[in-house]
């Protein structure tokens, strides 16, 4: 290499400036040029595999469906309409650079899904902008290090590791319940739901993965602003085509500002993961001292568990792993889960018979009760509450859309073919509202999902968490926290709908936005009404 820049050096020494300029331009208009036509090759290879798909009307054969995804209102009764046309699947463009196919009937969805780990990738599209957050985590290993990962985690989901959190979930619901009756004592009864139940979510998950107290609902935390900082910035990049390369946005503002934030949420966790290694490894070395009395066992977190987890050759994740792996607990759980009581909470506020239901449940569970605490065993007590869940769910998913490629080309019903190497945009959404699948898709139904009543939709009309080898692996932990979080505020708070005080002579209508998760333009607005019944927690 050194006698090759010498070489370089020698000539262009050599030469007069001009020159040098001018093979430095021609160097550059080559290079571009070679990387223009693989590019157009490219698209044309996909444009042609893809022809069996229907294809929605382009603005042209090069920039495709550019400019036509929309993280809106709009973008989602575009969705609509797709599912309304095309029944089950149809191409989709990004100009030359991203060839899609979108997918929102359970027999198409199913096979994606389903197959092997081995064969399943994240591609970057949508996860790429995640990586410097959460590292090679399991949401974005692929392959081998993908099913290590699944193995060592698995424990830390397991029943009997989930029980010891249901406390905290009473804890931190009694915070933000609190933080409700003081301002409806203030005459504040209008409330916003999102910023309180994402802080609520936040301070719960700090509370089971760290054992750590932020305190964040009730005064400012560094930590969750930098959290909350980083999703909202992930969602601008997104929507950004130029940001979308690291060399361009790494020197934007926002790009700065992004680093910033992680390196706030990066220096936490580190800190957090080394102190437990050491205090484990010092525990171990107290255990094997002879007349050394120990301190009491307390309960293990998420960061515990992964710590001590170990594989069939006795290896465990690294620090490094295991930050990653907290960070996308973090990042997975508080987000999801806050938007999924939010919009429960807003549907049922919308059908006041269906919410009347749910509060005579669970009163009936607490008869005879000193406090109102629930309990692990309480969760499969409450069938009405639980499938008004998962009805709001299924109508307000918090996550709109998952995407996979595949290491090989994938059969689909209809001598279908997706091509290896094509995204796959499985639509959460599409599915859930699909009138071939559902009847009344707009419609919020608890019906649906009585467990008494004959299934008649598919395994893979309902897939909030995803399915498959791949699937959500903090499932249960999520479906534990909205039933509690939702029993107790059903006890304690009568629920109506609100109005966004910043909106004048609007028509009432809440505006979904699909953004990291399912949020509503201007917030989500209730008018809470304390139940005189309600005893403090």
């Amino acid at each position: 290499m050194a006698v090759i820049l010498s070489f370089f050096f020698l000539i262009f020494s050599r030469m007069d400036l001009y020159l040098v300029l001018q093979l430095l331009v021609a160097v550059v208009v080559a290079v571009v040029g070679v990387w223009t036509v693989r590019l157009l090759l490219r698209h044309a290879w996909y444009t042609h595999k893809l022809t069996g798909f229907s294809k929605p009307q382009t603005h042209s054969w090069l920039m495709g469906h550019m400019g036509k995804m929309q993280s809106s209102e709009e973008g989602l009764l575009q969705v609509d309409d797709l599912v309304e046309t095309y029944k089950h699947s149809c191409s989709w463009f990004l100009g030359p650079f991203y060839h899609l196919v979108r997918l929102f009937h359970p027999d198409y969805v199913k096979p994606l899904l389903m197959a092997s780990a081995n064969i399943t990738m994240k591609d970057e599209l949508i996860y790429g902008h995640l990586r410097p957050w959460l590292g090679q985590s399991l949401l974005l290993s692929n392959g081998g290090e993908w099913s290590r990962k699944r193995q060592l985690l698995t424990p830390a989901f397991h029943f009997d590791i989930l029980k010891n959190y249901i406390t905290t979930f009473n804890s931190s619901t009694n915070t933000m319940h609190n933080k409700w009756r003081h301002l409806v004592a203030e005459g504040k009864n209008n409330l916003e739901m999102f910023d309180h139940v994402t802080l609520m979510t936040l301070d719960s998950l700090l509370k089971c993965a760290f054992s750590y107290n932020s305190n964040c609902q009730e005064s400012n935390s560094e930590y969750v602003s930098a959290i909350v900082e980083l999703s909202d910035l992930i969602i601008d990049r997104r929507l950004r085509i130029l940001h979308h390369w690291d060399w361009f946005y790494w020197k934007t503002h926002q790009g700065k500002r992004f680093k910033k934030a992680l390196n706030v949420v990066h220096r936490f966790t580190r800190e957090v993961v080394q102190k437990r290694r050491a205090f484990i490894n010092l525990q171990k070395e107290t255990e094997t001292k002879p007349n050394v009395s120990t301190t009491p066992q307390r309960k293990k977190d998420f960061v515990d568990i992964i710590l001590l987890s170990k594989d069939e050759d006795g290896h465990g994740l690294t620090n490094e792993e295991i930050e990653a792996e907290a960070n996308t607990f973090m990042f997975a759980g508080h987000d999801t889960t806050a938007s999924a009581i939010c919009w429960t909470l807003y549907n049922l506020a919308r059908h006041a018979h269906h919410q009347e239901k749910c509060r005579q449940e669970v009163m009936d569970l607490m008869q005879g009760r000193s406090g109102h605490e629930i309990e692990w065993e309480d969760l499969s007590s409450l069938p009405f509450t639980t499938m008004c869940i998962k009805e709001s769910l299924r109508l307000h998913s918090p996550v709109q859309a998952v995407t996979r490629r595949y290491t090989q080309d994938m059969p689909l019903p209809g001598d279908l073919i997706v091509p290896e190497g094509v995204i796959c945009l499985v639509s959460i959404y599409g599915t859930h509202h699909n009138p071939v699948v559902w009847t009344n898709p707009h419609e919020f139904d608890p019906l649906r999902f009585d467990p008494t009543s004959p299934q008649n939709h598919s395994s893979h009309a309902f897939i909030p968490f995803s399915s498959g080898p791949r699937n959500c692996i903090g499932q249960k932990f999520a479906m534990a926290e909205l039933r509690v979080v939702v029993a107790l505020t059903l006890l304690r708070f009568r629920l109506a709908l609100g109005v966004n005080p910043e909106v004048r002579n609007g028509s009432g209508e809440v505006r979904r936005l699909p953004q990291l998760v399912l949020r509503a333009e201007g917030g989500l607005w209730l008018q809470l009404e304390p139940l005189d019944t309600q005893q403090s927690g």
